[in-house]
């Protein structure tokens, strides 16, 4: 009979070892409101996983993956999400205010959650509307010292998160201040260079969607809204849903508004005509409306060097008799637009 119970106990010993195992891999479900796709891809460079969304937004599945984090996108927009073996993530998120909504629950859930609220951290602290209001270099350096140390702050503060992340954040800071003073140190520059009421730099039989082709001199007459964009650039097509918006409230107004692509054969596999193809099927995909126009020569296009454009989106706002009102205007998703508009009367 002991030796029986042994046997049983051995048995026990083994099947709580055996339970006790770690999982090898991420459990990842969640709820997405609004969703814009019937999937979401999981994905890093050498990496990707499809995951399948049901018609109420729900989905669920497991991923063997490595320690890391990868890029979560829904077939619109994308956010980060940090795995690893053994986590167990709920993720909710409302598809109409992407970053503001993302939100974890479950085991290993508050490394994700950094990286949302990181994002959001860095966005408001980076204010571009208040940041773009700065007109002398020295100021800005002083600003920028402001938001260095902030961020700093921020990023110390968060004990407990996966150490990775923060000392990844912490290298990235003096790289994302020095893009920032570079930008914005260009942006004061080009105002004094191009002033409010100066000519402005001009545009000659540039492509239009369909076939036809625009001058800047077309477009006197009233003022021009022109939008710097290219199809592969996240931030300019997050861009697009604010300027429908206002596309449609200034239609009887004094004002067009144009959007010039820099897509070249550089992004679209050595080929222009790759290029081209892919936007106007993004014209027709995103129901663009304005006035769509294509830079003959992408960034190296004469326009687009005379406003001295490197990163887009890039705005800008010219009178109807062709001078600069701005030559790094608002973009449509700033309140900051439609004050500027009030101000013109427009």
């Amino acid at each position: 009979m002991k030796k029986i119970l042994f046997l049983f106990s051995l048995i026990a010993v083994f099947s709580c070892k055996e339970e006790e195992k770690p999982k090898d891999y991420v459990t990842l479900s969640g709820k997405i409101t609004n969703q814009s796709s019937d999937t979401i891809v999981i994905r890093t460079r050498d990496y990707s996983k499809t995951i399948k969304v049901n018609s109420d937004g729900s989905f669920s599945d497991t991923l063997k993956v490595e320690t890391g984090v990868y890029n979560l996108f829904d077939g619109n927009e994308s956010t980060s999400v940090f795995l690893k073996s053994g986590f167990d993530i709920n993720m909710t998120l409302d598809t109409k205010e992407f970053d503001e909504t993302v939100k974890y629950t479950g085991i290993g859930s508050e490394h994700s959650n950094f990286l949302a609220e990181k994002s959001i951290k860095e966005e408001a602290v980076l204010d571009m509307d208040k940041l773009s209001e700065i007109t002398e270099i020295e100021d800005l350096e002083k600003a920028l010292e402001g938001v260095k140390s902030e961020l700093s702050e921020y990023y110390d503060s968060k004990t407990g998160i996966d150490s990775s992340l923060t000392n990844s954040a912490k290298k990235d800071l003096e790289p994302m201040i020095k893009f920032y003073k570079g930008y914005i140190a260009d942006a004061i520059n080009l105002k004094k260079e191009l002033p409010e009421g100066a000519p402005s730099p001009t545009f000659v039989d540039y492509e239009n969607v369909d076939g036809t082709t625009t001058s800047l001199e077309d477009l006197k007459g009233k003022y021009t809204y022109i939008d710097v964009w290219a199809t592969w650039c996240g931030p300019c097509k997050a861009e697009i849903p604010s300027l429908k918006v206002l596309e449609k409230e200034y239609h009887e107004k004094n004002i067009q508004f144009v959007s010039l692509s820099v897509d070249d054969d550089r992004s679209h596999g050595g080929s222009w005509d790759q290029a081209r193809e892919d936007w106007k099927t993004m014209i027709a995909d995103k129901e663009l409306g304005g006035i769509q126009l294509f830079a003959p020569k992408g960034w190296q296009s004469q326009f687009v060097r005379d406003y001295k454009i490197n990163g887009i989106p890039r705005f800008i706002l010219i009178d109807p008799n062709g001078n600069v009102v701005s030559p790094d205007a608002p973009r449509p998703s700033s309140e900051k637009l439609v004050e500027l508009f009030n101000s013109l009367s427009i």
